[in-house]
């Protein structure tokens, strides 16, 4: 049922918007991006060689995403996508197929060694939230612009030199990330978050996961189950964790709950899996990398 809906949606596109799209007079690589994430780096080494779409935007939820009749006929017209992988996107195919699309598929997870679950009723299973990581978005840099040069070759030298001076620019952040986590006692580096999107964090800044308030490395379908709450202001209790961090995706009143039961802290809200807007926290990638580390700190390090 899910492919004809999303073909159907792309009927309606085409009588909507029409054959000629936003970018379809530019003679620029069109190119369209699953979340926002993905999109900032994509962006950073693009810059405006490119016509570029970002599909899951700011503060948005790309696990529970449906999408819209724009998304088909961007679809259609991309040369490149670029996604995720990992089953983080599960509507990519569908909506692929209906859009009847020819544009060359990227899956930026690719050559990354995929983290498990290591907490809750889907422990083992694949993480598909690699960005936590910056050293993994490295790799995605080198993809995007090996990708980007051979599809567009009149704009390599842009291409190269901007994913030369974003990668500097990573590789400084993950350097401060790993001296502002240092600064934490080693038996307060434990971490309560929203839901499981930061195990790629923990794994590389040695923290430790205590759980999540959805039980689950996905926000769909999840809801914080009374015995989920119940388990988990238990853990907070027995390993000391100081704090619990809602997520910029997500509502936190089970955060606040499971913060109230078990005498915690709430933190700053962490950005999981999504950019906020211009005036948030984390507008970019690598603002989320340091926010992100900075909230923490601030919650973890007292």
């Amino acid at each position: 049922m899910r492919i004809w809906l999303f073909r159907l949606l792309s009927l309606i596109s085409v009588i909507l918007f029409g054959v000629v799209g936003v970018n379809a007079q530019s003679d620029r690589l069109k190119v369209v991006v699953t979340y926002s994430i993905l999109g900032d780096v994509v962006q950073n080494i693009a810059g405006d060689a490119v016509d570029l779409t970002v599909l899951v935007g700011a503060d948005a939820d790309t696990h529970s995403y449906e999408p819209v009749p724009q998304d088909s006929v961007a679809i259609s017209q991309a040369n490149i996508i670029f996604e995720n992988g990992l089953g983080f996107e599960s509507w990519m195919d569908d909506l692929y197929t209906a859009a009847a699309s020819q544009a060359q598929r990227v899956v930026v997870s690719q050559g990354i060694t995929a983290g498990t679950i290591t907490v809750g009723d889907e422990a083992g299973e694949t993480d598909p939230h690699i960005w936590q990581n910056p050293y993994n978005f490295l790799r995605v840099a080198e993809l995007v612009r090996d990708t980007l040069v051979a599809a567009d070759p009149a704009n390599a030298t842009t291409y190269e030199l901007n994913a030369n001076a974003y990668i500097t620019q990573l590789l400084e952040a993950d350097t401060y990330v790993i001296g502002q986590i240092q600064t934490i006692p080693a038996d307060q580096r434990k971490l309560v978050t929203n839901h499981d999107a930061f195990g790629y964090f923990a794994s590389r800044y040695g923290l430790e996961i205590i759980g999540t308030a959805l039980g689950s490395v996905s926000t769909e379908g999840a809801s914080g189950s009374a015995g989920n709450v119940v388990a988990l202001v238990e853990a907070i209790r027995a390993t000391g964790a100081k704090a619990i961090f809602p997520e910029n995706i997500e509502n936190a009143d089970v955060v606040t709950q499971i913060a109230n039961e078990a005498g915690v802290t709430v933190g700053a809200p962490l950005c999981s899996d999504a950019l906020t807007p211009a005036d948030g926290p984390c507008p970019t990638y690598l603002q989320l990398i340091l926010y992100n580390a900075d909230s923490v700190v601030a919650a973890l390090g007292q």
